[in-house]
This record gives structure tokens, sequence and C-alpha cells, in this order.
């Protein structure tokens, strides 16, 4: 994710904005439906990482098996695949098979209808969409919308009339990135309260160079949160902490489920950060999520064979 990277942190403040006012009533309503306990999804932007071949994933894997071992690195993944094509059934299929029961994928509604068309005239597109990804069942987490930067509020009335269209059996998550969306705090409420109401959550980014889109704004009681890291620097650290602490904050006052998607330009960074990050959330939350871990290579013979 190269939206808002900077090469320069010297002069980022990362702190996170104090939580808006009506998080806290969204979370309240969501306790009487609370299950116990909130569940907390970790993963990366996709699995096809060669990166990880002698470490997180064992050497000599061929491709098609990349997913089976992510998914015992991880318990989610932003699908960004869908992005760029939408699956026909046997691709769906295989990837639900390649997973364990506890895994949610989150796909990216594909560019055609975000960026191409911007949500005008996509009806065809959506059902296709929404197919593939009701061919998901139980692993199905949040799909989210991905607005183009160029995509303001002057188009609030197509983006209403299409999250109202939406089919409801596909959870959707929309991220929004033109700065106009956050520079009106009045406007700004009014879409929030409109997610709330058509009951779409309000993806949060952490990134770098853009801290406007970082509301705190919770309109469901799903946390959806794309992190963009930079290689271990020490300040992940200290924003993994304040998520954190964060996160715990929510879980108390009753939030459903958590969706944490790292991004880092090298992906042999994601699984340390990750195993920061959830040993933190477990020791203020109790929950426990297994952390990446190094998967043992088999020891090779020498040339006796022995």
């Amino acid at each position: 994710m190269d939206f808002g990277r900077l090469p320069d942190l010297r002069y980022v403040d990362f702190r996170l904005p104090p939580d808006h006012p009506e998080t806290a009533r969204v979370l309240a309503k969501a306790r009487a439906t609370q299950p116990a306990p909130a569940r907390l999804h970790v993963g990366c932007p996709i699995w096809t990482n060669k990166e990880w071949l002698g470490s997180y994933f064992p050497a000599g894997i061929k491709e098609p098996d990349y997913l089976h071992y992510y998914a015992q690195q991880f318990n989610s993944i932003e699908l960004n695949t869908t992005h760029y094509r939408i699956p026909d059934a046997v691709t769906v299929r295989r990837w639900r098979e390649a997973v364990g029961p506890g895994f949610k994928f989150c796909p990216k509604l594909p560019r055609s209808i975000s960026h191409e068309r911007e949500l005008f005239q996509a009806d065809d597109l959506v059902v296709t969409t929404a197919r593939a990804f009701e061919g998901l069942g139980e692993n199905l987490g949040w799909a989210f919308l991905q607005l183009p930067p160029h995509f303001g509020p002057e188009h609030l009335p197509r983006l209403e009339r299409f999250l109202l269209d939406f089919p409801e059996t596909v959870p959707l998550a929309v991220e929004l990135r033109h700065p106009r969306w956050y520079a009106d705090h009045g406007l700004a409420d009014a879409v929030f309260a409109t997610f709330e109401a058509l009951n779409k959550t309000l993806v949060i980014t952490d990134v770098a160079g853009r801290r406007d889109v970082l509301p705190m704004r919770l309109t469901t009681p799903v946390a959806f949160i794309r992190f963009n890291g930079h290689g271990l620097h020490s300040t992940d650290y200290q924003r993994a902490d304040a998520w954190a602490e964060r996160l715990a904050a929510w879980v108390a006052q009753g939030i459903h489920d958590i969706y944490f998607f790292i991004h880092q330009k090298d992906v042999r960074h994601a699984p340390v950060f990750a195993q920061y990050l959830l040993e933190k959330v477990r020791l203020l939350t109790g929950i426990v999520v297994p952390p990446p871990f190094i998967i043992p290579q088999p020891v090779q013979g020498n040339l006796f064979g022995f």
C-alpha cells in the first residue's frame, strides 16, 4: 500500500486520535449482542509471499500450496486479488478448501466497480461479485470497497445509492480516500451516520502521510484497520502499542470483530510485526490468536545420505 507512504517520518505525529464521540454509543448498543469473546482477525494483503519460503513457508512448496500454509500463520487476509478480477466458482471453492474453518477472507471489490465505473451502472458487476464472495461461505469476513482518491463528496448521492442497493448477504466496509470527506466535520459526521444506518463499516487507515483518514469512528461493532508500516522502524512498535491499547478499550466496550491488516513494503517484516502486536493485545485483553511462527525445515543429509 503506497497510499500515504512517506520517505521521511521525522515530522509525523503517529499518535492515534481520541475516539469519535459516537463510537462509544455504537459499542454500547452492540454490547447486548456481544459474542464472547470478541474476535480478532490479523492478516496481510496477499499470500503469494515467496520471501517466506524456508521460514514461514516450507522450502520448496509450489504456489498452489501457499494459501494453505499462509492460513497456518494468519487467520485472515485482505484479499487484493479480487480487485483485479472476479474469481470463478472453482477458484473460490479451492480457496475455501485451502483454509481452516475460522479463517476469514476480506475481498476487495473489483476495480471495474470502484475505479472504472466509479459505482455508476455497475449492477451487473455487483451481482457477479456478490455471488462469487458468497461462495466463500463461513470463511467470508467483510468485503471492502476502496474508493479512488479522486472520488469526493460531490459523488455522495451515488455512493449512498450504491450502498443502499448492495446485497446484504455480503458485509461491506468502505475506505474513503479523498481528503474532502474529512475536512468538513459536519459532512463527515453525516456520512458516518449513513454508514451506521446502512450497517456499513468505515475503514480506518493508519498511514504516515494521511493522518486525516484515521477518524476513530466505528459505524458498526466491527473495526476494519489497514496499517501501513515502515520496515519495523521504532515507530511501528510505538504504533502497535497504541493500537493494542485502543483495541483493548474497544473490546471492553463490546466490539464484536476486529480486522487488522498489515502492510509492510518488505513482506518479511509483516510476521514480526504481527507477533509483537498479538502479544500486546493478548496481555491487555486475554484474546489469544496464535502468532506467525518459523516452520522447522527438514534437515538435509550429507552426500553419503546420513
